[in-house]
């Protein structure tokens, strides 16, 4: 098993900066990592739009098909969410409490078209908060339509220990560190990988005042 250790802002080992004044991108198991992409005015500059969206579409705790409380607590924007509840894993067009979800902010939809494009554009934006002990597992992200379609991730606050395995179950994992600012790409053969968050380095960034991560994740659903 292979871990790197190094924080994801600290990622001179991997390459060169690029001429951007980026660090170069990462390629781990088939993932993108684009370290540092959204330097600390453009973290700040998301919050209060995110703020805006969980106020509309509050955090909600869901529970698995099987009853098991998550320890994330989260919502979406866009013209679909992601749920889980007793009737399992599913996008739903409307938040648990039946009010619409929100748009997705555009300077959220700007990421995805610098890094992806604008061919197709996110139709969900996942907004998970990881709390001082939150985790997720290993799992796969499959219940939408294309798995031609990439997911983008976007984390912001604490910085995370995220891995990740093979698209079988099983087997072995490496994983990384994501800081804030940092933006995951999973396409191609890596589209069905199974990754998780080990653990939050709860404290670790002091962009959100009460610590914790935000991990935005967009998708094309249909």
């Amino acid at each position: 098993m292979l871990i790197f250790e190094e924080m994801a802002g600290n990622m001179s080992r991997f390459g060169s900066p690029a001429q951007n004044g980026r660090p170069a991108p990462v390629t781990l198991r088939g993932m993108t990592l684009y370290p540092n992409h959204l330097d600390r005015g453009a973290q700040e500059a998301l919050l209060p739009e995110l703020r805006h969206v969980i106020a509309a579409a509050p955090l909600v705790s869901p529970v698995t098909p099987w009853g098991k409380p998550m320890s994330v607590r989260m919502t979406s924007a866009g013209q679909f969410g992601w749920v889980s509840d007793r009737r399992g894993y599913r996008y739903a067009d409307h938040h648990p409490s039946g009010t619409e979800w929100p748009p997705i902010p555009e300077s959220v939809l700007d990421i995805w078209r610098e890094i992806v494009g604008t061919a197709r554009l996110p139709d969900c934006c996942l907004i998970n908060f990881y709390g001082e002990g939150a985790r997720m597992g290993l799992h796969q992200d499959r219940d939408e339509a294309d798995f031609g379609q990439p997911v983008l991730s976007v984390s912001l606050g604490d910085r995370a220990r995220f891995r990740i395995g093979d698209t079988e179950k099983g087997g072995p994992t490496e994983s990384l560190w994501l800081g804030s600012g940092d933006v995951m790409v999973m396409g191609g053969p890596a589209r069905l990988a199974y990754h998780g968050i080990d653990r939050i380095d709860f404290g670790s960034s002091d962009l959100l005042p009460k610590g914790g991560r935000i991990n935005l994740t967009l998708r094309v659903v249909t």
